[in-house]
């Protein structure tokens, strides 16, 4: 719509919603935000290296646009990304952003990379090299179907009901029932949507999958191998965090079915 003036009206600011994520540091709050915890505005500065001054004028902005949401709790201002929507776009376009080169300083730093890379916390669904093997299994196993986008069949819904998670359908119209993230270590679609997030509650309520401290990282337990051999055949090559998963993409996750 023009007005009088010459100017336009009701198109979307594609520039100045992109200019929020158009910092580092303010880049650096959303990436941190993936491992679907609410945080305070001093552990977000201590994250991105600022003084608390500088990031709340970089957490008001964010807010502002509606990336993150907050709450207080008492004098703690808490932070968290608005919907599950918003993680999965942050994750797509970490997986288009060209990577940075960064020296391997010590056998800590090359662990917590190769670790990052193999299983993490997206939002609130299973991110990296082992959701990478965990959608190509159940694809290949005929729970997954792609031919009009990614959903679960028959199948997948009786496979679910096995487990005993409930195959319901998201209340709310935003969350699509099945959907997949661009994974940005792997550089292939892994699950996510409400039945990738409901598969990831049902592996941390089993013990399949255990937090990694605070970190975005999570571990497959003894169980967890048990597991997922048994109702998906992923090899044991897949389910260890190797040295194959340093970081670079490879093909170590893809058609590990037996």
């Amino acid at each position: 719509m023009t007005s009088f003036d010459g100017t336009y009206a009701d198109g979307p600011d594609l520039a100045e919603f992109a200019g929020l994520l158009a910092d580092r540091t303010r880049a650096a709050f959303c990436l941190a935000l993936l491992d679907g915890r609410a945080w305070t505005a001093s552990e977000l500065a201590r994250t991105a290296g600022v003084a608390q001054s500088t990031a709340s004028a970089h957490l008001d902005r964010l807010v502002r646009g509606g990336i993150l949401a907050e709450e207080r709790q008492g004098r703690n201002r808490l932070l968290r990304l608005a919907t599950a929507d918003t993680a999965e776009m942050i994750e797509n376009l970490a997986a288009r952003a060209p990577s940075r080169p960064a020296p391997v300083r010590s056998l800590t730093d090359s662990n917590r990379r190769r670790a990052l890379a193999h299983a993490r916390i997206c939002y609130d669904h299973l991110a990296g090299a082992l959701a990478v093997a965990i959608t190509d299994a159940m694809t290949e196993l005929g729970l997954l179907a792609w031919d009009y986008g990614p959903a679960l069949t028959a199948t997948g819904r009786d496979w679910l009901r096995e487990l005993g998670i409930a195959d319901e359908r998201p209340n709310a119209s935003w969350r699509p029932h099945v959907r997949t993230c661009l994974d940005w270590t792997e550089q292939r679609p892994h699950l996510a949507g409400a039945v990738g997030a409901a598969l990831f509650r049902h592996a941390l309520d089993s013990s399949w999958l255990v937090h990694r401290s605070t970190t975005r990282m999570v571990t497959v337990t003894d169980a967890g191998h048990t597991a997922l051999r048994t109702r998906l055949g992923l090899t044991d090559d897949v389910l260890a965090c190797s040295a194959a998963h340093a970081g670079a993409p490879t093909d170590s996750g893809r058609r590990r079915v037996r």
